[in-house]
């Protein structure tokens, strides 16, 4: 699975850049669909929990990242009813600290596709690209630009 990966170096470029050991991604209820076919195409299905422990930041200074990362990596979460892209709990550990877990429902879509007569290999599908809900915001591309500057870097 890929896009847990993705939303760590997110997080760690962004909201968590000064704390990485308070991160923890857990993937919970995890499932493969798959039907007969052609190929053996499948998806994964699985709850991503991201845990902060002890966070000290701005609530909205991690919230925005993982919203900017939801409409790129998992946008189908933003046009369906009820509209509630991931789910949060947070335990108040004092008046400046917070444990604070997401729950975000994703999806990978993998092909496999025969390489000779008894190989095989597996890709995951990226998800289609959907314009940018918030052109221009200040000036830039907020979703674009958090994705590609916490891809180019390594925390």
């Amino acid at each position: 699975m890929k896009k847990p990966e993705g939303l760590r170096r997110l997080l760690l470029a962004t909201a968590l850049k000064d704390q990485p050991e308070k991160l923890q991604l857990y993937i919970d209820r995890g499932g493969i669909t798959c039907r007969r076919g052609r190929n053996l195409a499948f998806q994964y299905g699985y709850t991503l929990n991201v845990v902060v422990e002890g966070y000290t930041g701005e609530v909205n200074a991690l919230m925005v990242p993982v919203l900017a990362w939801v409409a790129e990596q998992q946008p189908d979460l933003l046009d369906k009813p009820p509209y509630k892209p991931f789910e949060f709990e947070s335990e108040l550990l004092d008046a400046n600290s917070a444990d604070v877990s997401i729950n975000i429902e994703l999806t990978e879509n993998v092909l496999v596709d025969r390489v000779g007569k008894s190989e095989w290999s597996a890709r995951h599908l990226d998800e289609p690209i959907i314009a940018d809900a918030f052109p221009d915001v200040c000036g830039v591309s907020l979703v674009a630009g958090m994705i590609d500057s916490a891809t180019t870097s390594t925390p």
